[in-house]
C-alpha cells in the first residue's frame, strides 16, 4: 500500500493534467435546498396551499416571511440554471431531498461539476454523495456552492458573498478556468467487530433508515496486529465520508458520554466520561469545532482577575485587550481544509476523582487517526449532522485520514 506522501505525489501527478485551465464544463447537475415552505409540504402532503398556509399561521408561523425566503431561494435558484445555460451548458435539477434518496451514480458520473444551492446543510449533503469513496482509477467530479441566501445565512462552504449577488461571473471563471482546486480532507469511519456487520443508519433529514448506498463496503479480515490490538476480527468501512466532523455522544444530551480512545495507534488507552465527543477536519474547524473550544472575552477577563498580580500594570494593560486576545485565540483554532490532520474535541470532560484517566489525557489535540469503544447506553456515531448510526456499549469505530478521500472543490478568490 501506498504510504501517504507518495499517495500525495501519485495523486498530484493524476491531478496534473486535471488544471484548472484544462477543466472541460459541459454538464452540471445543481442540488437545490429544501426551503422551509417545501419542508412543510413534505410534513403535510394532504393539505392544499390554502389549507397549509392556515395551518402554519394558526401555530403562529410568519407565513409571509416563509414565503418570501421561499420564492427568494427559487429565484436564486433559476438565476444559477440559467448562468450555466449560458455558458453552454447542460443542466439537471434535483432538490435536496430527490438527490438524498434517489439520484442514480449513472447521474452522478454524468455531471462535470455538482452545484449545491443553498447553505452549508446542502453542500454537506453534496459532498456525501460526491465521490465517497475514492479509487485512483476513477475522477473525482468536482463541486462548487452558491449561497442563495447571504443575508441570513454565513454559508462558508459557499462561493463568497459577492458570487450570489453575481453568480454568473463566477460561472463564466468556472468555465474559463480561472479559478483553484481545493482538496478538502475528508474523515474515513470504519467499524471494527466480530463479524463485520453494521447497524441501520438513519437519515437525520428525513428520520427515516436509509441503506448503504453508491459503494461496495464489504467486510474485511483485519491483519493480526490490528485484530489484537483493539480485540476484533472484521473491518467494515461506511460509505458516507464526512467533510466536517464525526461526532460521537449518547442520544440525550443530559447523559454522560462514557468513552475509551486510543491515539494514533498508540498503547496508551484514554478513559473520559463527558458530553459527547467531536473530531474534526480542517473544514469543519469553522464549525462546532470552534463552538466548542472558543472563549468569551469575559473567560479571558475572569482569567486576567484570578492571577496573583491581577492588579499590575502589565495585567491591566492585558484587561484593555481582552476582545482581541479572545480573538485571536479563536481564530487560533481554525486550521486548513486541506491539513491531514483530524482534532478531536472533548466536550466538557469530566475532571473529578479518577476521571479522566490517565490524568494527562488532553480534552483537544490533533491527531493522524483516533480509536473509540463505547460504554454508553443509548449512544450514536453521526457524520455531518447527517447520517447516524447507534454506537452502544461495545462498538468499536476507527476515524482516520487518507489523501485519497479528499473532496476536490472550485474556490475563486
Amino acid at each position: 500500500m501506498l504510504k501517504s506522501k507518495q499517495l500525495l505525489k501519485h495523486l498530484a501527478k493524476e491531478y496534473s493534467n486535471f488544471a484548472p485551465a484544462n477543466f472541460k464544463l459541459k454538464r452540471a447537475l445543481v442540488v437545490s435546498k429544501l426551503s422551509r415552505y417545501e419542508v412543510e409540504q413534505l410534513r403535510h402532503p394532504d393539505l392544499s396551499r390554502e389549507q397549509l398556509e392556515q395551518k402554519l399561521r394558526d401555530r403562529g408561523t410568519d407565513v409571509e416571511m416563509v414565503l418570501y425566503l421561499h420564492n427568494l431561494h427559487k429565484d436564486f435558484e433559476q438565476r444559477i440554471v440559467q448562468s450555466f445555460q449560458n455558458v453552454g451548458c447542460e443542466v439537471k435539477l434535483s432538490s435536496r431531498l430527490e438527490f438524498r434518496s434517489s439520484l442514480s451514480k449513472d447521474v452522478m458520473n454524468w455531471a462535470d461539476v455538482i452545484v449545491p444551492v443553498g447553505g452549508d446543510g446542502t453542500f454537506l449533503l453534496s459532498a456525501n454523495r460526491a465521490s465517497p469513496l475514492f479509487a485512483l482509477s476513477q475522477q473525482k467530479t468536482p463541486i462548487v456552492g452558491f449561497n442563495s441566501d447571504p443575508q441570513h445565512s454565513e454559508g462558508r462552504l459557499m462561493l463568497p458573498k459577492h458570487y450570489s449577488e453575481n453568480p454568473a461571473d463566477a460561472v463564466e471563471r468556472i468555465k474559463s478556468g480561472d479559478f483553484k482546486w481545493i482538496h478538502r480532507t475528508r474523515i474515513r469511519t470504519t467499524f471494527l467487530g466480530s463479524n463485520g456487520t453494521i447497524p441501520e443508519s438513519t437519515d437525520l433529514f428525513r428520520h427515516t433508515t436509509v441503506k448503504m448506498e453508491q459503494v461496495d463496503t464489504s467486510p474485511e479480515m483485519l491483519d493480526k496486529h490490528m485484530a489484537g490490538k483493539y480485540k476484533a476480527k472484521m473491518k467494515r468501512v461506511l460509505p458516507y465520508l464526512a467533510l466536517n466532523e464525526v461526532f460521537i455522544g449518547e442520544h440525550l444530551s443530559a447523559r454522560v458520554s462514557l468513552l475509551q480512545l486510543v491515539l494514533d495507534h498508540q498503547d496508551v488507552v484514554n478513559k473520559t466520561k463527558c458530553s459527547g465527543l467531536c473530531v474534526s477536519t480542517g473544514t469543519g474547524s469553522t464549525s462546532w469545532h470552534t463552538s466548542i473550544n472558543r472563549i468569551t472575552s469575559s473567560n479571558v477577563d475572569d482569567l486576567l482577575q484570578s492571577l496573583p498580580s491581577s492588579d499590575s500594570p502589565v495585567v491591566l494593560q492585558l484587561r484593555e485587550n481582552v476582545e482581541e486576545i479572545a480573538q485571536r485565540y479563536n481564530q487560533g483554532l481554525l486550521f486548513a481544509p486541506d491539513d491531514p490532520r483530524l482534532c478531536y474535541s472533548i466536550r466538557e470532560q469530566i475532571c473529578v476523582g479518577v476521571w479522566p484517566s490517565p490524568k494527562t489525557f488532553k480534552a483537544r489535540d490533533f491527531v493522524q487517526s483516533v480509536f473509540i469503544k463505547s460504554h454508553c447506553i443509548d449512544a450514536n456515531l453521526v457524520i455531518d449532522g447527517s447520517i447516524s448510526y447507534p454506537f452502544n456499549d461495545g462498538a468499536k469505530v476507527l476515524l482516520e485520514v487518507h489523501p485519497e478521500d479528499a473532496l476536490l472543490a472550485i474556490a475563486l478568490d
